[in-house]
C-alpha cells in the first residue's frame, strides 16, 4: 500500500465488507476512486483472492478499507467529519446515511456499516466561534436540540440575540 501523498491515513476495519463500503461511500462523495486493492494469498488469514484491503479517496482524503473479521466493531468514539457548505449539502449526505443508518444528534449520523459521521456546516463553527458568546451560546443551544443540523435554524438563533 502507498499512500505517499498523505501522513495518516485512516483504516476502516470491516467484518467482509470492505469493497461493498468503499463502493457505498463512492456512490455519495462527488469526487473519489479506489487506488489500489490487495488480496489474500495461500497463507494469509482469508481465504485466497478475496479482498483483503483497499486504498481508496474520497474528496481528496485517502482511506484504507481492511477486511478484518468479526472482531472488532464501529464505535462514535472516531467520526469523520464532513465540512459542508449548504444545507443542499447537509441535506444529501444525511439523507443518503440515514436511508439505511442510524440518525443521532447535533449532525451526528451512523451509516450502514456503523461508521459515524459529523455532517457540519462551515457556518456552524463560524457561529460557535463568534467573540459573542452569547450568540454562539445561543446556537449551540439550538444545536442540541437537532439531530440534522438545520442552518436557517442556527441563523434564527444567531439573529436572536
Amino acid at each position: 500500500m502507498s499512500t505517499a501523498s498523505q501522513k495518516i491515513t485512516p483504516c476502516l476495519w470491516f467484518d467482509n465488507q470492505a469493497e461493498e463500503a468503499v463502493h457505498y461511500y463512492l456512490e455519495v462523495f462527488s469526487t473519489g476512486k479506489i487506488k489500489e486493492t490487495s488480496y489474500h494469498g495461500e497463507h494469509s488469514p482469508g481465504r485466497a483472492g478475496d479482498v483483503l484491503t483497499i486504498v481508496f479517496e474520497l474528496e481528496g482524503q485517502n482511506f484504507m478499507a481492511l477486511n478484518g473479521g468479526p472482531y472488532f466493531t464501529f464505535t462514535p468514539a472516531v467520526s469523520m467529519v464532513i465540512d459542508c457548505h449548504s444545507q443542499e449539502e447537509v441535506d444529501r449526505y444525511w439523507d443518503y446515511f440515514a436511508a439505511e443508518g442510524k440518525e443521532d444528534q447535533c449532525g451526528w449520523i451512523q451509516d450502514k456499516y456503523g461508521v459515524s459521521w459529523q455532517v457540519v456546516p462551515a457556518v456552524l463553527t463560524e457561529m460557535l466561534q463568534d467573540k459573542d458568546t452569547n450568540k454562539a451560546e445561543a446556537v449551540m443551544q439550538a444545536m442540541l436540540q437537532m439531530k440534522k443540523i438545520n442552518i436557517s435554524e442556527l441563523k434564527q438563533a444567531y439573529d436572536q440575540v
